[in-house]
């Protein structure tokens, strides 16, 4: 099968071997400084409706849901949806979290050209990206050229998502710091843990543009005869 194909390794294993190093980066950063208290001993959600008030935000609602980092800004709703953990746990992990979540908010309230384009592309990127794999296989296995290229093009917009996410994600992270330290919520060795905790989260980020364009690579090498093709 192509997927056993050593050029996909060589694409493919670099950003999975990244992911794998930032899933267990992140977990182990955000467990850290989950067990350490702030001195304000605000919760996360305490922080972010804070924050969010302070910007003029107060229509923003913030609500609690279920999982592991699984925090989130609803663009559509104005929700902010803090886990548990970053919900009710006044931590140094639970405040950045909860910041960096407030700095989509804010993103979403001033109109940041890069979310504004993710957020245009989710429906096509959902639909693409579930599609493109099958699209490509069968393209492969039955040497339809172009219906394999269709699939490229369609599993290009989800590279193209991965990619635009990098600025959210990262100018989400800065305002958050700015908020925290402007708004004096935390003590400069607080604002250190939570700039490590940002940290690590953007790298698993970074690990899924790196996957997702190596695997893009893999495809156009394949059609454009670069790489082996196997039956």
């Amino acid at each position: 099968m192509f997927y056993l194909d050593p050029l996909y390794l060589v694409l493919a294993i670099p950003g999975l071997l990244l992911g794998l190093w930032a899933q267990m980066r992140v977990k182990g950063t955000f467990n850290k400084y989950a067990n350490v208290r702030t001195t304000r001993n605000l919760t996360g959600a305490e922080v972010a409706r804070y924050l969010l008030d302070n910007q003029g935000l107060q229509d923003v609602r913030i609500e609690q849901v279920q999982g592991m980092l699984s925090d989130h800004y609803d663009p559509r709703a104005r929700v902010l949806r803090l886990s548990p953990a970053v919900y009710g746990t006044p931590s140094v992990s639970a405040a950045g979290v909860a910041a960096h979540e407030t700095g989509h908010a804010i993103q979403h309230s001033v109109g940041y050209g890069p979310l504004q384009i993710r957020s245009a592309i989710v429906p096509v990127v959902q639909f693409s990206s579930s599609l493109a794999p099958i699209l490509i296989i069968i393209g492969l296995l039955l040497r339809f050229t172009t219906l394999a290229w269709i699939g490229v093009i369609f599993f290009a917009a989800a590279v193209v998502f991965s990619l635009i996410t990098l600025p959210v994600e990262f100018d989400a992270s800065r305002r958050a710091k700015a908020l925290l330290d402007q708004g004096g919520l935390m003590s400069s060795d607080e604002l250190k843990g939570v700039d490590k905790v940002l940290d690590a989260a953007g790298w698993t980020y970074v690990a899924a543009a790196v996957a997702a364009v190596g695997q893009l690579l893999y495809y156009v090498l394949l059609l454009t005869g670069g790489g082996r093709r196997r039956s």
